[in-house]
């Protein structure tokens, strides 16, 4: 089954990984304490909206030249980038963080699988960037992560 998935269906997941993507890091920036995080987590809920929103333009059709059609069956496994466990509130802030982590790599290799699968052109390089998004994403995380598992102490 996963070897067999079209445009549509893995886009379809992509948007809703990006919904997912912005409730937990609105939810976060809800509950951390430090002013510095919760607007890292704001910054981020309003970018993975506006992947959330391209990637809506995309199934719409409306990117124009160099767009897969909808029912092209992409041939590689690229449903294994989507799934990730569940995040629950029993979760510790460094669990999270961890797991948000995983989820940002995740949308890397899966924009960057998913230009490989286009022609060179303008749907490939927007998939290209964002791809670079989500790992600009994961190093923020991973940075927020340092801080919270890792705390600096006055001893060094």
């Amino acid at each position: 089954m996963a070897d067999n998935l079209t445009v549509d269906s893995v886009l379809e997941k992509a948007i809703g990984k990006e919904i997912e993507a912005q409730s937990l890091y609105r939810d976060l920036s809800r509950k951390v304490r430090d002013e510095t995080a919760r607007d890292m987590f704001r910054q981020l809920t309003r970018v993975e909206k506006k992947h959330e929103d391209l990637l809506k333009r995309y199934r719409r059709g409306e990117l124009g030249e160099g767009a897969l059609e909808g029912g092209h069956v992409l041939d590689y496994r690229i449903a294994e980038h989507l799934d990730q466990p569940p995040i629950t509130p029993e979760m510790k802030l460094d669990q999270v963080l961890l797991m948000a982590s995983n989820r940002e790599r995740a949308s890397h290799e899966f924009y960057l699988d998913l230009a490989a699968a286009h022609p060179s052109g303008v749907v490939r390089n927007l998939l290209t960037d964002l791809a670079s998004q989500e790992l600009e994403h994961k190093h923020r995380v991973e940075y927020l992560y340092n801080e919270v598992a890792f705390p600096q102490t006055d001893g060094g």
